[in-house]
């Protein structure tokens, strides 16, 4: 195995400057409670990972490569996944923080976002096809343009989605979320 390539490792409380080193490959690894807030990413490739309890807020993401990976009780807030690899990118996420993360133009078809604060996330231009936002916070989130087609909004709350700027076909959204879906009209609902 080459120096480069960790695979079925687990790191444990490791610190941002632990992490160091261009292009580096990480293959079904688990990161556990580590803090990588500030973390310089750049060139790594996670494939099949798994991060638990980690702090990861305003980690550097430019040119990595997330595939298929999972967080759960991660702080990503102010994470630019739009700087990230396109090439089979693909994260979810389990009650995690990723408020103000950016999401721009990435493609996410099938993205799980369960239990998430996701205050003034950045989901502009995004490819949702059928995610599941399962009691998600998204105060002040930014969808324009959006592919939300087939994706499920039922149990989140505190959205503004407009349905003329963004593609909705076939999305799923309870009766309290119709709020957030006719807000441009100024009107009341009640009930």
């Amino acid at each position: 195995m080459q120096a480069n390539h960790q695979e079925d490792q687990t790191f444990t409380k490791i610190s941002a400057d632990q992490l160091i080193g261009r292009d580096r490959t990480y293959e079904n690894c688990k990161f556990m409670n580590c803090d990588l807030a500030y973390a310089n990413l750049y060139s790594m490739v996670f494939i099949d990972c798994a991060f638990q309890d980690c702090n990861l807020s305003l980690a550097d993401a430019s040119n990595t490569g997330f595939q298929n990976i999972t967080f759960k009780h991660c702080k990503l807030s102010g994470v630019n996944f739009s700087k990230a690899r396109d090439f089979l990118f693909e994260i979810h996420f389990e009650h995690c923080i990723l408020d103000n993360a950016v999401f721009y133009q990435k493609k996410n078809k099938k993205a799980r976002f369960s239990e998430c604060s996701m205050v003034e996330t950045d989901l502009t231009e995004c490819d949702l096809t059928d995610a599941k936002f399962v009691n998600c916070n998204l105060n002040r989130a930014f969808f324009s343009r959006t592919i939300l087609k087939g994706a499920d909004l039922r149990s989140s709350y505190n959205f503004m989605i407009d349905p003329d700027d963004n593609m909705i076909k076939k999305a799923q959204f309870s009766l309290h979320g119709l709020p957030g879906l006719l807000g441009k009209y100024d009107i009341k609902i009640e009930g």
